[in-house]
């Protein structure tokens, strides 16, 4: 086999086996301490597919984790990809119902619990008819150890092993399903197009700091394999942590803005080395042109690249090159960039007809990593991708005659604070049955350090008084706290059309005046 040959790859299962061959004593995860090489990864891989198979767990079953970034979350992941279980990561900030929703929703036979998170995955998964299994993940590693690598079929590379929750409109959060072809079929188009950051050399790095239970940190892990690069996995992101690693070696790293912002604010900034880190990719998120002016002068020898996508795309679909960063702030600067290799992109509006350029409608993406649907959710399936393939994404925007993309606002009125999504319509069902709020309406506004916001509006019932503090500590009670909002407006009535719809944008328009809402 040419070295060559593994370009076409799509699964986890050919690139482990070709890795553990090709370099087998290259790193292939790191955390803290540990290290696990090639062929490591490859037999340990085989052992806890061993472990799954000892538990009753086969292709299309579910499986969860719940804790932070971690070596084992990425092992039994890789295991489950091979073999065709489905990883169905909990993003740890969830407050217990909302674990155990998507516990229930996905049926897990089995959850792998950080050290930190055993008691509340016991607790949640005691009181659900499914009764998942709840293993610590320390336990797990070691129960793997003792096992045999295990005889399995690979499964086929169209079939689901991913199951990423993305945040509901209509309160419950739906189960992005996403197979191994998802994950690398795009990899090859952009190497074919010979694009110099998919040019990975042997001491290359990736390192991951996002949350797992998003796109934008297991979405690491698909590069770094399909490479036959080192993962260094740090548990949660904090800015001295990035810092260290990219001295350490971290030659590529994705960061939400607000995650950029500490980074390059932090006292260690100044005396650090950046010289390791090649590219930079940074989206989910308004990204403002003075912090990016800061951020290229603390890192003046890195490539930044602003990249586009969501989780029902596998994550990024379109990209705004290095040559594209124009400090002085030209209009490409405000775009999302453009279609990356593999991808269409098309602005459409009326009848799903493509709009002119230069006209604005809905951003509608083609691509091998498109999603083949939400779990057990056929209608928003239909409602989303169409019968030709194609994946409207409730993003409005417009695409300039060179095919770049300028998102304009959102259609689904998400919020992205931190790199977190956030429906309003979620957050507005945990406010309603406040004993002082008659009406309430959420929205985002601007946020230096998250780029948006929670902000609730509400109507007080006749003769009751709302006190901010008070609706905060309710919404925490039912919600994770970083969907909370952190301010409330108390206001005599909410703004309608002629239909009664609550005008969100009236409500917005305030706050976000004067801004310029570069989406990521």
């Amino acid at each position: 086999m040419t070295a060559e040959a593994h370009h076409g790859f799509t699964t986890f299962d050919q690139f482990l086996h070709f890795w553990a061959k090709e370099r087998p004593d290259a790193t292939a995860l790191e955390e803290g301490d540990r290290r696990f090489t090639y062929a490591e990864t490859d037999e340990l891989t085989r052992r806890i597919i061993t472990c799954l198979q000892d538990r009753g767990i086969g292709k299309g079953d579910r499986i969860s984790w719940l804790g932070k970034n971690s070596d084992i979350y990425f092992l039994t992941l890789y295991a489950a990809a091979r073999m065709g279980a489905v990883m169905a990561p909990i993003g740890w900030r969830l407050a217990a119902p909302e674990i155990g929703y998507i516990l229930s929703d996905t049926g897990a036979k089995l959850v792998v619990a950080g050290d930190d998170f055993v008691e509340t995955a016991s607790q949640v998964a005691g009181s659900l008819s499914t009764s998942p299994q709840v293993v610590r993940g320390e336990d797990f590693l070691e129960e793997a150890r003792a096992a045999s690598p295990a005889e399995y079929t690979p499964v086929d590379a169209d079939a689901p092993v991913l199951q990423l929750y993305t945040s509901g409109t209509t309160g419950n959060p739906k189960g992005v399903q996403l197979s191994n072809a998802n994950l690398f079929s795009l990899r090859k188009p952009s190497i074919d197009a010979q694009l110099p950051w998919q040019n990975f050399q042997p001491d290359d790095c990736v390192l991951i700091a996002m949350p797992c239970a998003h796109i934008g940190g297991t979405g690491s892990a698909p590069i770094s394999v399909s490479n036959g690069v080192r993962l260094l996995v740090q548990p949660e992101y904090t800015p001295q942590g990035a810092l260290e690693a990219i001295e350490s070696g971290a030659t590529l790293l994705f960061l939400v803005p607000a995650a950029i912002q500490m980074m390059v604010q932090h006292p260690r900034a100044k005396e650090t080395d950046f010289s390791n880190l090649r590219y930079l990719m940074y989206g989910a998120a308004p990204m403002p042109l003075e912090l990016l002016k800061e951020a290229v002068r603390t890192m003046p020898d890195t490539g930044f690249m602003q990249v586009y996508g969501m989780t029902e795309t596998t994550g990024t679909i379109s990209l705004l090159p290095p040559e594209d960063h124009d400090l002085e702030g030209n209009e490409r600067m405000r775009s999302a960039g453009k279609a990356v290799p593999g991808v269409e992109i098309e602005v459409r509006g009326e009848g799903n007809k493509e709009m002119p350029r230069g006209e604005i409608g809905e951003i509608c993406i083609k691509s091998p990593s498109n999603t083949a649907g939400y779990w057990k959710l056929p209608e928003a399936t239909a409602s989303t991708i169409d019968d030709d393939g194609w994946l409207h994404t409730g993003d409005a925007g417009i695409m300039d005659n060179d095919g770049y993309v300028y998102i304009q606002d959102r259609i689904k009125d998400m919020i992205i604070s931190g790199g977190e999504n956030v429906y309003p319509a979620e957050v507005e069902s945990a406010i309603y049955g406040h004993p002082a709020i008659a009406e309430v309406a959420v929205i985002g506004i601007p946020s230096e350090k998250w780029g948006e916001e929670v902000k609730a509006c509400c109507v007080a019932k006749p003769g009751m008084e709302i006190e901010e503090a008070d609706v905060i500590a309710y919404t925490r009670e039912r919600i994770a706290a970083f969907k909370a909002p952190k301010s409330v407006d108390v206001i005599p009535e909410m703004p309608r059309n002629a239909s009664g719809k609550i005008l969100r944008r009236q409500l917005r328009a305030p706050y976000w005046e004067g801004q310029e809402r570069q989406v990521g």
